[in-house]
């Protein structure tokens, strides 16, 4: 179980982006979203291990992780899918994949991983992790990365943008299978409407603030219908 206590961050400037957030998630499906500039992003960072929160505490299975780096949350089972995925000159994807996956993927086990992401295994298995590649590319490549890793709780920031709607509804699938695989957490920060439909619970967040944390059932129909003081932007990836 993943445990927020009281999570507050400010930024150098002093605005306050996070505040006061408690939560708890427990082996669900869960989608963040909310008005842009709401702090989701800097809130998957404190998950991780990015940013330190300015006030509060995170528990992982009941132990306090707050000061653990990293690499050491990384070490107890969490992933992490950048918005704006990092890329590694001179590593080839496959080299990638192994890494990720402690050496233990075969060049088959690579070349399944990439053709489950929608990529062409032949074409991009020995592909350099360069500037060639483009941003929905190296999405894809990460989430691959994140399936090679077989973690426990793993966190996507915006994983749709740049992807195209064929890949879109590949990953859909792709994310389905994780969740069921691993039998732990996945949370998503998205505005896609689709993403929030296969989302066990969804957290709205605005300025800093948890306004609705609940059951999809419960909180998509005031996404959608503006009801409850909710004003996010949607998106319908059927466009």
């Amino acid at each position: 179980m993943l445990e927020l206590k009281n999570i507050s961050f400010e930024a150098e400037d002093g605005k306050q982006i996070l505040k006061d957030i408690s939560l708890k998630i427990d082996n669900r499906f869960v989608a963040i979203t909310g008005p842009n500039g709401g702090g989701k992003s800097t809130l998957a960072k404190i998950i991780v291990g990015i940013y330190k929160p300015s006030k509060g505490s995170i528990l992982l299975d009941g132990t306090d992780i707050t000061d653990c780096s990293i690499t050491e949350r990384a070490n107890m089972g969490m992933s992490y899918a950048f918005q704006q995925p990092v890329r590694f000159k001179g590593l080839r994807v496959r080299d990638l994949l192994k890494l990720a996956s402690g050496n233990n993927a075969s060049l088959d086990d690579c070349c399944e991983m990439l053709s489950e992401v929608g990529l062409c295994a032949r074409e991009y298995v020995d592909r350099e992790l360069n500037d060639s590649l483009s941003g929905g590319e190296m999405k894809r490549i990460e989430i691959a990365m994140i399936l090679a890793r077989k973690t426990a709780l793993n966190v996507f920031d915006e994983p749709e943008a740049g992807i195209d709607l064929w890949s879109f509804q590949n990953l859909i699938r792709v994310f389905e299978k994780m969740y069921e695989e691993t039998k732990g957490s996945i949370l998503i920060i998205s505005h896609q409407e689709r993403i929030l439909n296969i989302a066990d619970r969804i957290i709205y967040l605005k300025d800093g603030v948890v306004e609705q944390y609940g059951a999809k059932e419960d909180v998509l129909p005031n996404l959608l219908n503006g009801t409850g003081g909710f004003c996010p932007t949607l998106m319908n990836s059927n466009k």
